[in-house]
């Protein structure tokens, strides 16, 4: 069984953020209140809290890490989808004019990680992931 995740994350304004959850990624909304949403995110808890000190044109900080050869934004969060389901947002993302930090590519061919990934920001800079195994089964392999 597959338990879904909760994580709550800085927003710096929360109608900016509804719009893109809800009209870029395709959440559903859940409970909220002035200052923060709940929002499903491909069946997991994503919750948006306004941070105030961000400001209206703060970003969350991020550092990079090297990774087959991109620079990996850090903190990231995402979902692994199926891969059709990948393509599809991909498609969908690329379409809308989304700007991402990494583009839609598969990493680590060959390999026992091989994976479709793609990275970029929400209006607030915090990093996701989406990423895609032909076998969900290798997820946590190792060569």
């Amino acid at each position: 069984m597959t338990h879904p995740f909760h994580l709550a994350i800085p927003v710096r304004n929360l109608a900016e953020a509804k719009d893109f959850y809800l009209n870029t990624l395709g959440c559903r909304p859940g409970r909220s209140a002035d200052h923060w949403i709940d929002l499903d995110l491909y069946g997991h808890q994503l919750v948006c809290h306004v941070d105030p000190s961000l400001g209206d044109d703060g970003q969350v900080r991020q550092v990079k890490n090297e990774v087959d050869d991109h620079g990996v934004p850090v903190p990231h969060f995402g979902v692994v989808l199926p891969m059709a389901e990948w393509q599809d947002l991909a498609e969908r993302l690329t379409a809308a004019g989304t700007e991402f930090v990494i583009e839609p590519y598969v990493r680590f061919k060959g390999l026992a990680g091989e994976q479709a990934t793609m990275f970029f920001l929400d209006p607030s800079g915090n990093a996701l992931e989406f990423k895609a195994f032909k076998d969900l089964q290798r997820l946590f392999a190792v060569d």
